[in-house]
């Protein structure tokens, strides 16, 4: 008995001194898999946390353009009713001004062609006309021809007019949003030339983008 104590006591105190080498793979292995799903979730965390802010940073809101009118439609709108075009272009100023010429127009056309009836009447009329004690015939016959020549040329100068208001409503649309900045200049400054120095004009063109994208 005492020889089987002795026989067994070494084996199991040898047994209890090698590690159960099992037990120490499966709790690598799960520290491993532990440690990867903490560090997979912090590469996502990390991930997402990049993405929102990328997403933060990148949020931009596009300014919003200026209204751009149709030319077409600008120069159409004129030529049905003068001023409709710059009424269109939303450039409220000019269609006084354009009703204030159209006005001058009518007026002087009135005054001319009242007048041109009235002397060449006293022409056909003469000598029993009114105008017989005052003028001559052939004065009655100049003046005729000289408020018919007036006359022709308020008719020209109203559709000269006429045709301005609708060049203007194509132009003015055409170049709504064109920039007029500091960016845009023409100036006097010393040149190399391939004949030596000298000075030229220099036009620096740095107009802006309609739309641009700003970061808030």
């Amino acid at each position: 008995m005492l020889v089987l104590l002795t026989a067994l006591l070494p084996a199991r105190a040898h047994a209890q001194a090698v590690p159960d080498t099992n037990l120490n793979t499966v709790f690598r292995d799960t520290t491993k898999l532990i440690q990867s799903a903490n560090e997979k979730k912090t590469e996502d965390s990390l991930k997402a946390v990049k993405q929102v802010t990328h997403l933060r940073d990148t949020v931009v809101t596009e300014k919003k353009a200026d209204w751009a009118p149709n030319p077409k439609k600008a120069g159409m709108y004129s030529a049905i009713l003068p001023g409709l075009g710059q009424l269109y272009n939303r450039q409220y100023w000019k269609i006084p001004v354009i009703y204030a010429g159209i006005g001058v127009s009518a007026y002087y056309f009135g005054y001319n062609l009242s007048n041109y009836n009235t002397y060449r009447q006293a022409y056909i009329d003469y000598p029993n006309g009114q105008y017989s004690t005052k003028y001559t015939q052939s004065q009655l016959q100049q003046i005729r021809d000289d408020f018919e020549r007036y006359l022709d040329f308020t008719v020209l100068l109203a559709g000269v007019g006429y045709m301005i208001q609708i060049l203007d409503a194509v132009a003015s649309a055409h170049l709504r949003n064109f920039d007029i900045s500091r960016d845009l200049s023409l100036r006097l400054q010393p040149v190399a030339a391939p004949n030596g120095a000298g000075f030229g004009l220099v036009l620096n063109m740095k107009p802006k983008p309609k739309n641009y994208l700003s970061i808030r």
